[in-house]
């Protein structure tokens, strides 16, 4: 079909979110808002006090005679031929734990009220018996140990996920370029704390019984993976639970899999007592037991050839080991462990590079997906690197990154080539250091800092890239479901999930576009298990990709039938005039959509041996993991308070590469919330569990940032002061609809720009207090989160010191504790 007219509200014009008005004045509906269904009841979940125990014993019968509970629900409650396993990879989670509980807030039962209040309540009666046990598995009587809760108590014990241990090689001997005449080589530990969601909405599910069936209306990511569990734990076959979604308040990765536990205690409760039930949870268990961002230690080795005759440094090698903190399921802390692995070459060429990542097995609740996916955690761990390089080299940050950017034709260790014209890395830096003035605010940051002893300023500059695609092939896929009706409007159904990002808008423009139609002719009403089956969970940035292409197939399908009734009527027909004719000549106005992304440009198999016959290791063997790079580049400046900590952002200037925007207005907005989100991860976010580092939190294994109250999302006090979003012009990309690029969770490691300057600002203060070779000498590496406590004592002066030294520590050596 010849492509339609622009439009304003078309692909390409920055139309505002279609649910916008609804978000601002309080009249969207999530799950809690809905109205109860006439005798509609209320679950509250049993959970578990301890860590790491054998359940000798549940006794329910306090709670269960309390006047108005109807029933409390443990693992011996559930249907016949129902399926108590869970888990999106590895089916290691129970609904209702049967014999061993593994983290504080594990699920023991659900207990169902006529009250919210009244369900809070039973399930507080339920008396639970625990036997401790040493490690996961082990029989009764065995000698007892704390529970594991941090990755160096993992790596210890050898407590690792065993099928997570992948590894990436490429180019040189790592060995022998480590030990190159005349190299400057760094070794150290790098640290990165946990992110909490804390999406505005906590988990919601609303189960009604149907039939026999269920109508599952849940807060979550992914519709098919909670209808697939909650048939399994209720006994039903798939097709008689319909999972409905309108919209999250916000997901960001912790609903791709970790609504269906709480589902599937509400679903279980309903299927039994025959009766509408509601789940919400409270922020503090919610926070508790969903998991949060993987917090990581990298340890690294890497080394650099010095410039000659004024020219910058050269990488020579990265030898580096991650670890992640996996809690006590395996959830998806594999596939994001790889995506780390993918990036922790930044946007660097290492011609001698050796990565290897493990997932560590401790008490922690199962921690999960979260914007950016472990990308964030490999890139921050290759920025510490090059800072430390740099100070080694006593070269300048700047021009050492600059130097090392791939160029056009560079192969990632991966194996994957940038063809050089969609590498555009080295045209944002350029941008960037332009447009934000770069040389001439750092100069104003030096001159401002030799004038203030206790205030310091830090300009940075960094780049990224984000690679699009599920790495497991088979998630490469989506459906949509266009329906045209004959006043010309259309409906639109498709797999993906609307929490916020403006998914179902830019779906709608593209809809509209095809059509030629205003876009407020377009509508998607929700996500259902019944009009798009077999979804893939609306994550790692592909949704636009996927059902955006899904329903301009589907719109194809349709132009095409539409063809002859145009012809009839001519060129000035309007869409609805032409689809009553189509009508009356028996036309099909449906249409299925599907696209999947091209077979040569997805999938990355670990199982394969990279290793070929001729005894080389190509990495290429196994796959290409992306279809493309989303890129581009962050410039920071703050200013730090040396005597409390505290920062602010003075500006920010970020140059983003997302193709031709199918909608401006909301990958700009996308872009300043995953800057905000990164700067939060990076600085005051600080997620404390109750382990060795914090033993008076008790009990061990229960998280002691549970709320606002103690964790801390950036506000607009922390947000930066001048914020500048520029999306590069003139950077079509073929691989995806209308030559846009995704852009949800690409941009969130910019925020970490923020952390650079400030180690630039700590940097400064260090130097003038303990002298330029002793602060080179004694380097702070300025492990993440850079919170007031970590940015306060690595300033360095007589006061921080004389602190750590009358508690008998030594001063260079000091690290403020943490949660990692």
């Amino acid at each position: 079909p010849k492509p339609a007219p622009p439009l304003a509200g078309a692909s390409g014009h920055p139309a505002l979110h279609q649910s916008g008005a609804l978000h601002t004045t309080g009249e969207a509906l999530y799950v809690d808002d809905m109205p109860p269904p006439v005798g509609m009841l209320h679950a509250w979940l049993v959970q578990s006090t301890e860590a790491s125990a054998r359940l000798v014993a549940v006794d329910a019968s306090e709670a269960r005679a309390l006047p108005g509970v109807r029933a409390v629900l443990l693992h011996a409650d559930l249907p016949p031929g129902a399926a108590n396993a869970l888990g999106p990879v590895a089916h290691d989670e129970e609904c209702f734990a049967e014999e061993y509980v593994h983290c504080v807030g594990q699920v023991i039962g659900v207990a169902v009220a006529e009250t919210a209040a009244l369900a809070k309540q039973a399930a507080g009666l339920v008396r639970v018996t625990y036997d401790r046990v040493e490690t996961f598995g082990a029989q009764a009587g065995a000698p007892t140990q704390a529970p594991i809760m941090s990755v160096d108590e993992a790596v210890a014990q050898d407590s690792y996920y065993p099928t997570t241990d992948h590894s990436l090689e490429r180019g040189g001997d790592v060995e022998a370029a480590l030990r190159e005449s005349g190299a400057v080589v760094v070794e150290g530990t790098y640290r990165i704390g946990g992110q909490e969601h804390f999406y505005l909405e906590p988990n919601s599910t609303l189960c009604v019984p149907d039939e026999g069936g269920l109508r599952v209306h849940a807060s979550t990511q992914a519709v098919t993976k909670t209808q697939n569990f909650v048939a399994k734990v209720c006994g039903l076959p798939a097709h008689k639970v319909v999972c409905h979604m309108k919209r999250m308040g916000g997901g960001f990765g912790g609903k791709e899999t970790r609504t269906v536990f709480a589902s599937c205690a509400c679903a279980v409760a309903a299927h039994v007592l025959g009766a509408p039930v509601r789940l919400t949870l409270e922020r503090d268990a919610d926070m508790q037991i969903t998991g949060q961002r993987h917090a990581f230690v990298a340890k690294y080795r890497a080394a650099a050839r010095p410039g000659e005759g004024g020219a910058p440094p050269t990488l020579l090698a990265l030898d580096v080991d991650l670890f992640s903190n996996g809690g006590c399921a395996l959830d998806l802390s594999g596939p994001v462990m790889d995506r780390a692995l993918f990036h922790v070459d930044n946007c660097y060429r290492w011609p001698a590079f050796r990565a290897r990542g493990r997932v560590c097995r401790t008490h922690q609740a199962p921690h999960t997906a979260f914007r950016g996916f472990g990308g964030p955690q490999g890139m921050m761990v290759t920025e510490a690197i090059m800072d430390h390089l740099a100070a080694a080299l006593g070269a300048d940050p700047d021009a050492l990154r600059e130097a090392n950017l791939y160029k056009g034709g560079d192969v990632t260790p991966f194996g994957q080539a940038l063809e050089a014209d969609e590498w555009h890395v080295p045209a944002a830096w350029a941008d960037a250091l332009a447009s934000a003035q770069v040389a001439e605010r750092r100069a104003a940051a030096e001159a401002f800092n030799k004038q203030h002893r206790w205030r310091k300023r830090g300009v940075a500059v960094m780049p990224t890239k984000f690679g699009i695609a599920y790495t497991a092939k088979f998630m490469n896929q989506g459906g949509a479901l266009v329906h045209l009706y004959t006043d010309g409007t259309v409906l639109v159904s498709h797999g993906g999930t609307e929490m916020g990002q403006g998914l179902h808008t830019k779906v709608c423009q593209i809809v509209a576009h095809a059509f030629g139609v205003p876009l407020d002719k377009v509508f998607v009403h929700e996500t259902a298990s019944d009009k798009v089956a077999n979804t893939i969970p609306t994550a790692a940035s592909m949704s636009t990709d996927l059902y955006g292409m899904a329903a301009l197939d589907a719109c194809h399908q349709v132009l095409k039938r539409l063809e002859p009734a145009r012809e009839a009527l001519g060129p000035e027909a309007t869409l609805a005039q032409v689809a009553t004719a189509a009508h009356m000549r028996r036309i099909d106005l449906s249409a299925h959509g599907f696209f999947a992304v091209d077979d040569k440009r997805c999938g990355f198999d670990w199982t394969i041996d990279p290793v070929g016959p001729d005894g080389a290791r190509d990495e290429t063997r196994r796959g290409r993991p992306f279809n493309y790079f989303t890129q581009g580049v962050g410039v920071a400046e703050v200013e730090l308070d040396c005597l409390s900590g505290d920062h602010h952002v003075l500006r920010a200037d970020l140059v983003v590469d997302v193709g031709a925007s199918v909608n401006p207005a909301l990958d700009v907005g996308q872009i300043e919330g995953a800057f905000a989100q990164g700067q939060g991860l990076s600085t005051i976010e600080e997620v404390i569990w109750a382990d060795s580092d914090h033993a008076w939190v008790k009990p061990r294994g229960r998280l002691f940032t549970r709320g606002p109250g103690a964790y801390k999302p950036p506000s607009f006090n922390d947000v930066p002061r001048d914020l500048r979003v520029r999306l590069m012009p003139n950077v079509p990309n073929r691989f995806a609809v209308h030559s846009s690029k995704a852009i949800g969770e690409p941009p969130l490691f910019l925020g970490h720009a923020v952390l650079l300057a400030l180690r630039r600002a700590v940097g400064a203060a260090r130097e003038e207090h303990l002298g330029p070779e002793a602060a080179r000498a004694a380097y702070e590496p300025l492990h993440s989160p850079a919170t007031s406590e970590r940015l306060r004592m690595a300033c360095g002066d007589r006061f921080a010191r004389e602190a750590v030294e009358a508690l008998g520590g030594v001063a260079e050596a000091f690290q403020a504790r943490g949660s990692f």
